[in-house]
């Protein structure tokens, strides 16, 4: 009987494709199925594309059972398993259209081989082009639509991600499988099949990462780093380029072939290779959302131990970590490579209180500065998050143990973010953001722990500050050579002395930058640092006070747009300007001017005050002003009225009312310090050597960066304390040491002004002076200023021992007279020198300077406690910690008209029906003074009548606000109003008509 009959024709043309059974075993080495056969199955099957199913059914069938009898060692079995593999593929590609309906069957067949015989490699390279031709030519619709298949699939992924990491003995066996391996995983890589369902890319990349880093994690860095130029440079092959850029019918799916034995085999390089062109091929195409998803499967497979290591991690290999980051950022697409760097802070602050710090925080924590200490540009990087969650793990961490391991990393984090400027004021926000923890801090502690937390805290979020502008200010684009570099205590540059630019104005150095530089408003609540307890704080603080001084502040005098292009502009006090109007400067002040005062204040209560600090919310009691601050959260009132510091043009309108909170109690605890400052030094006097040496560092910086403030603000200072060192009592002899350092801090800071103007005689006096000095009476070196955390810095103290000399020092008197016959002083000040010994000889106090240096804030949260407001409307901030600026409409006050008030009328006419609908009137800047160059001694009288007013009652207060404005009056106006009154209006129709 003939079967043949019965027999489909599918099936008939499958079987035709097979050489007799007799031939199988010399099929090879090709083991292909017979060509015209092939042919005529494949012609059938796309023309008649119904029959796919049935066909990929039968070969399903075929390949399962030949995959049994292959594992038992069956060759002549092994041999029909290739070709039928073979005649899988031919299928994939000539039906690429249909090849939807032939995908579950070809993704089993593959898994029952892999499955199967995963070591014999030349079936599984079969397999894997079969694979590979359907990755390429699938739509992926069937990934998470179909459960089998999906669950199949990512088996199938699965068997070739192990194979990708083999770990077989012999070299070239073990990379000639991981070559194998990672071809079907770049092919997985480059699908359709990948990037269809969202969550099923997911748990692809989960499985596709671990080889990848597996292979990467155990290459050098520096071959890995000359591969990675390759990858990046080298075109890549031709089926991956067109991948998603042409339609499924014009892209031509790769063929994997085993290496033939005897010939070379391939080395390491070529398997690290390709692992990085897998990685390149990932990051290509991935979004932000899918960029965390790759993240989080790479620090996933961080977790997972070795196989040679089983109780060993990844994690300490920090450097591949690090360069895996880098290399994701710079390899992911433009516009979201942002995700990167988020992610890994987010997963660093997940467990902010594991003790002790493990290798994957610290790890996570440098791999986080690598990215950002790298060229690589992060557009859309929101870094006020970052750097406010990199704060509070650092105060959750010194909260927990002041000495903890992860702190100086974290550190590095906040510092490196400096290094990515996306626009003008970026540095300025984020030091805002650090110098608001840091008041906050500073008075309240962290979480109730002990002082020496509280210590901690504020030297990291400190040295974060610091870091934070140094990284910032290497990063700006080198300027020109008309633009010298910018000055800092390790650099020989020194701008010309004030006499030599009155002589050439164009010696005055400008330093083009394209970032905004922190404004001394913003950097004057830090000041009270310099008078805290611990001495570690007061180091730290003043090196980077000088720092900011003599690097950050901004020049007075020039600016800088956006642009980078350098554009002069004259201040009320620009430098070493002939004439320069100094009474204004004395009157008024600006922000450069109340800085200095606060500066020499807090100098001052250094050299002087018996007991340091201003406390925190857990000190004993409020009645102890200098050691302890009110231990009550509100804000109390300064002594000129004011509840905080200086709020202008420098961002700290973006303070929250919160916010002030800690800044009014500090404040108004360090004024009380002040008032109770002595007025001679003691042998009880807190401050130490070291203190002393940072005084003259400081006071030098002030005069040599601002010579003409330094004068103005400083040289009262200087007096004063030299009145108070003469006025004390050299019997003691504890003081005896202390009165020398202080007469010692004064005779220098006098030969730095006399250096600075060219002032010889004030030089030869201050050296005469210095000549005498007893042996032992000269300060110690103050270090350089090292960026990141270092360890505490130990004072020296002031030695007490009764065989100290007193020193006569430099007379203050002659000093004085000598600066103000300087002929430099004149021209830059225009004053003679009666007249600079009249404005410099007055009584100067520190609770008086620092009360110079507060004004009272131009906000909303002053205006609502001003005077003249409504007792209803005084809310305590206690009640209400956020800025609610709809609050202005609860106050009418009397002032002039404007453009404000002419909406309002016009857009009355339209909301009369529904007062509710009405625009709240807006509150004018005409009856409240600038925050920008204005003394509050000098602001005009806010007026004290409110009035409400109702919605607007039509056409006729349009026309009365436009008559107000000036707009719609005829007497005395050569223009004629272009909104006449009604009756105007008629009799001008009227007259028309006549004529």
């Amino acid at each position: 009987m003939n079967f043949l009959f019965f027999t489909p024709n599918h099936a008939q043309l499958l079987n035709a494709c097979y050489p007799p059974s007799s031939a199988l075993l010399t099929a090879g080495p090709d083991y292909s199925p017979n060509s015209q056969e092939l042919s005529r199955l494949t012609y059938y099957a796309s023309n008649h594309p119904s029959k796919l199913a049935k066909l990929g059914s039968e070969l399903e069938k075929r390949v399962k059972l030949e995959s049994r009898k292959a594992q038992s060692g069956n060759l002549r079995t092994r041999a029909s398993l290739l070709i039928t593999l073979a005649i899988f593929r031919a299928l994939a590609t000539e039906c690429r259209r249909d090849v939807a309906l032939i995908s579950p069957s070809l993704i089993a067949s593959v898994g029952a081989t892999m499955a199967a015989v995963p070591k014999d490699l030349e079936v599984v390279a079969r397999a894997a082009s079969v694979f590979t031709a359907w990755t390429t030519y699938t739509d992926g619709h069937l990934i998470g639509a179909d459960s089998t298949m999906t669950r199949e699939y990512i088996a199938v992924l699965t068997n070739f991600a192990a194979l990708s990491c083999s770990e077989a003995a012999d070299q070239e066996v073990r990379n000639r499988t991981r070559l194998i391996g990672f071809a079907a995983l770049t092919g997985a890589l480059n699908s359709e099949a990948l990037y269809n369902d969202s969550a099923q890319f997911r748990a692809q990349v989960s499985v596709m990462m671990r080889p990848i880093l597996v292979t990467v994690f155990e290459t050098p860095i520096h071959s890995l780093e000359h591969q990675a130029e390759i990858v990046k440079d080298a075109p890549i092959s031709p089926y991956l380029a067109e991948f998603r850029t042409r339609p499924a019918i014009e892209r031509r799916a790769a063929s994997i072939h085993v290496h033939v034995d005897g010939e070379a085999g391939p080395d390491t390089s070529e398997v690290s290779s390709a692992a990085l062109r897998s990685l390149f091929s990932l990051l290509e195409h991935a979004n932000a959302n899918q960029l965390g998803h790759i993240m989080r499967a790479s620090l996933d497979t961080l977790d997972i131990p070795s196989k040679d290591r089983p109780q060993s991690k990844s994690w300490d290999q920090v450097e591949h970590c690090c360069w895996i980051a880098k290399k994701t950022a710079e390899w992911a697409q433009y516009q979201y490579r942002f995700a990167i760097p988020t992610w890994l802070v987010e997963r660093l602050v997940e467990n902010p209180e594991v003790t002790p710090t493990t290798h994957m925080q610290k790890t996570l924590a440098a791999m986080v500065t690598a990215v950002f200490n790298s060229s690589t540009p992060l557009v859309n990087l929101s870094t006020s998050d970052i750097v406010s969650n990199l704060i509070n793990l650092v105060l959750r961490r010194t909260s927990i143990h002041p000495d903890d391991d992860l702190l100086p990393a974290l550190v590095e984090c906040i510092s490196s973010l400096g290094r990515h400027v996306y626009y003008s004021d970026q540095i300025q926000d984020l030091a805002g953001e650090i110098i608001n923890r840091l008041v906050a801090v500073e008075v309240q502690g962290v979480l109730n722990r002990g002082s020496q937390n509280r210590s901690q805290a504020i030297r990291c979020l400190l040295a974060g500050l610091l870091g934070l502008l140094h990284a910032a200010e290497e990063t700006q684009p080198t300027s020109q050579l008309d633009d010298p570099p910018k000055r800092n205590r390790s650099s020989s540059f020194k701008v010309s002395s004030p006499a030599a630019q009155i002589a050439n104005p164009e010696l005055v150095a400008h330093g083009a930058s394209r970032r905004t530089h922190v404004p001394p408003d913003i950097w004057q609540d830090t000041l009270s640092l310099l008078i805290d307890v611990d001495y570690a704080v007061r180091a730290d603080y003043a090196n980077g006070l000088v720092f900011y001084l003599e690097n950050e502040i901004p020049t007075m005098g020039d600016a800088t747009d956006v642009d980078g292009v350098k554009r002069v502009r004259q201040l009320a006090d620009a430098p070493f300007q002939p004439g320069t109007d100094v009474k204004m400067l004395l009157q008024t002040g600006d922000f450069g001017t109340k800085f200095l005062n606060a500066i020499h204040a807090y100098v001052y209560g250094l050299a002087t005050s018996l007991t340091l600090g201003i406390g925190s919310s857990h000190s004993a009691s409020p009645a102890d002003t200098i050691t302890n601050g009110p231990t009550t959260s509100e804000p109390e009132n300064t002594t000129d009225g004011s509840e905080g510091q200086s709020q202008g043009h420098g961002g700290n309108g973006r303070r929250s009312v919160s916010s002030q909170a800690p800044r009014a109690r500090k404040v108004s605890v360090v004024q009380r310090i002040l008032e109770r400052a002595p007025s001679r030094v003691s042998g009880s006097t807190s401050a130490s050597l070291s203190d002393y040496a940072h005084i003259l560092a400081i006071l030098t910086s002030v005069h040599e960066e601002f010579p003409i403030r330094g004068l103005i603000t400083g040289i009262p200072m200087l007096l004063a304390l030299d009145k108070a060192v003469n006025s004390s009592d050299t019997s003691d002899p504890g003081a005896v040491g202390r009165i020398n350092a202080i007469k010692t801090v004064i005779a220098r800071v006098w030969l730095a002004v006399g250096k600075v103007w060219e002032c010889s005689d004030l030089v030869n006096l201050v050296n005469k002076a210095l000549a005498t000095i007893p042996p032992g009476g000269n300060l110690p070196s103050t270090p350089e200023l090292e960026f990141g955390l270092h360890p505490p810095s130990e004072p020296v103290p002031v030695p007490t021992d009764a065989e100290s000399t007193p020193w006569d020092g430099v007379s203050s008197k002659t000093a004085l007279l000598a600066v103000a016959s300087c002929s430099a002083v004149h021209a830059a000040t225009g004053l003679d020198t009666q007249a600079f010994l009249t404005r410099l000889s007055v009584d100067w106090t520190a609770e008086a300077a620092l009360r110079d240096s507060v004004e009272r804030p131009a906000t909303f949260d002053s205006t609502i406690r001003g005077d003249g407001i409504s007792p209803l409307l005084k809310i305590s901030p206690a009640l209400m910690h956020i800025e609610n600026v709809s609050l202005q409409s609860l106050t009418r006050p009397m002032r002039g008209i404007g453009v404000t008030d002419l909406r309002e009328a016009l857009e009355g006419r339209s909301s009369m029906s529904n007062p509710a609908l009405v625009k709240p009137p807006s509150l004018s800047t005409l009856d409240h003074a600038s925050s920008i160059g204005a003394d509050s001694r000098l602001m005009l009288p806010r007026s004290r009548t409110r009035s409400r007013r109702g919605p607007p009652s039509g056409p006729v207060e349009v026309r009365d606000v436009l008559n107000r404005l000036g707009i719609g009056k005829q007497n005395g106006s050569l223009l004629k109003s272009s909104f006449p009154k009604p009756g105007e209006k008629r009799a001008a129709a009227g007259g028309a008509g006549g004529a």
